[in-house]
Parts: C-alpha cells; structure tokens; sequence
C-alpha cells in the first residue's frame, strides 16, 4: 500500500491541477452507515423506493415519516468530520486539489472547511421547497413530520422538499456540468471512498481518463474503474489521505529547500 500510496503522492505534488470525488466510504468512520454493500441500509432495513421521488409526489406525508426514520437512522451518532475529510482540507491549503466532487449528503466535507465543493446529490442538511427554492433548515421540516405535520415552505406555502438527488431523480445539471469540467481538466483525478457502481457520478473517472488525466482509485474494495486506473490503493480513507497528506507535504517541503 505504501508503495502505491506513494505514487500517488508523487503524481499530486507534480500535478498542475487535481481533484479528488469521494464516496460513502469516506463518511462511514464518522458513523453514517453506507447505502449499499453487505452493511448498507438498502438491504432490509430500508427501501430506496420509500423515499424516492415517486413516493414523495405520490405520497409526501409517508414520504417525509419514512425520511424521518431514514434521516435518525444514519445520523444518529451526530456524526463529525473525521481524518479522512481534515486530510482533503490539508492538501486543498496546501494547493495541491482544487475542489472535492462529492457523492455524499452528508455535509461533512463542508463543516471540514473543504472550499471548493461540488455536492453531486445535494446537502440532507437542507430542505427546498419545489415551488420557490427557498431553503431551509431540514431540522425544520423534521419537526413538523413530528408534530403530524406536514413540512411547507415559510415563504409561499409550497411543498418542502429534501434538498437531495432522491431515487428516480436526475442530478441537477450544473453540478454535475462543474464535476465533469473538473475531471477533464484534472491532470490527475482521486476517486476515494466509493464502489463507483452508480451513475452518472460513475462516468467521472472515465471523463477524466479520456482527456488524458491520471486517475488513481483509493477503496477497500475493487471498483469497475479500476481497469482505467493508473494508480489502485487497497486502503481505508481515513488511513490513506492522511498518509497521502502527509507524503505530499514533505515532497513539497523537499521542493522548497531544493
């Protein structure tokens, strides 16, 4: 791992340009389960289609109780950033990325302090309402899902939504415009965290790998982008970027006092 570990480092401290995408696995060390996998909630413990976007407009009064359960379920040990979002913030002062492309809701890359963030599936943080966009809080609209009610925008009365890619929703476009900008102008792309089963944020590493960027994959497990990947470290996140930073620190320390 070292080994492969260090090739990356070398790749990112001679870049021009980088980006790291991360996934679940990025977020699991501070307590949020994963969606899929073995240990994912997909499984028996919850359904995808409960709280996609047919049931909400079908159903938006079961839709929010079941995103409620949904919602205590993954955050119920107030989850906080750990290493693996600090390191990202690291190499992000130190200059060396340029933005973090997140599959996450989670939020955790911004309470890090990452500056540049592109949320592929939007923040569970907030909820937006589907008539005006206002936003607020998502606390709010769990409140009212407690007090039987049901959640509507304090602007125009409208429909409060999640302000989330749910199941069956496509993802915005210029989130996704900026992510793809972001992978074919990287000299070298970091996928860290995620199976990259689901798209489009899968086809990332493939936009990166066709404009001629390096790509280098960071996961527990083997991904189907792997083939692509000029760099594959079998590693955990909050083990890898750490080390990944600290590595890169002292290439560029070496380069300062050369």
């Amino acid at each position: 791992m070292d080994d492969e570990l260090a090739e990356v480092a070398d790749a990112l401290a001679a870049a021009d340009s980088a980006a790291v995408m991360t996934g679940a696995g990025v977020s699991t060390a501070s307590g949020i389960p994963s969606f899929r996998g073995e240990d994912g909630i997909w499984n028996d413990e919850f359904d995808p289609d409960d709280v996609g976007i047919d049931r909400f407009r079908a159903d938006p009064d079961g839709f929010w109780r079941d995103r409620l359960q949904l919602h205590e379920r993954m955050y119920a040990d107030d989850p906080e950033p750990n290493a693996a979002h600090d390191a990202l913030v690291r190499l992000e002062e130190r200059g060396v990325i340029d933005a973090v492309v997140t599959q996450n809701t989670d939020g955790l890359h911004d309470d890090a302090g990452t500056g540049r963030l592109i949320e592929l599936h939007g923040n569970a943080s907030r909820a937006a309402c589907v008539s005006c966009d206002a936003t607020v809080p998502a606390e709010e609209a769990f409140e009212a899902v407690r007090a039987d009610e049901t959640p509507r925008c304090p602007a125009c009365d409208g429909l409060m939504k999640p302000d989330v890619v749910l199941f069956g929703e496509e993802l915005p476009y210029h989130p996704f415009d900026a992510a793809r900008r972001m992978a074919r102008e990287s000299d070298l792309f970091i996928v860290v965290g995620s199976s990259l089963t689901v798209d489009p944020a899968a086809s990332l590493p493939e936009e990166a790998s066709r404009f001629g960027g390096e790509l280098a994959v960071v996961n527990l497990g083997a991904t189907e982008k792997d083939r692509l990947a000029h760099h594959v470290v079998r590693d955990d996140a909050t083990t890898a970027l750490p080390a990944l930073a600290e590595m890169v620190e002292a290439r560029l320390a070496a380069k300062r006092s050369a």
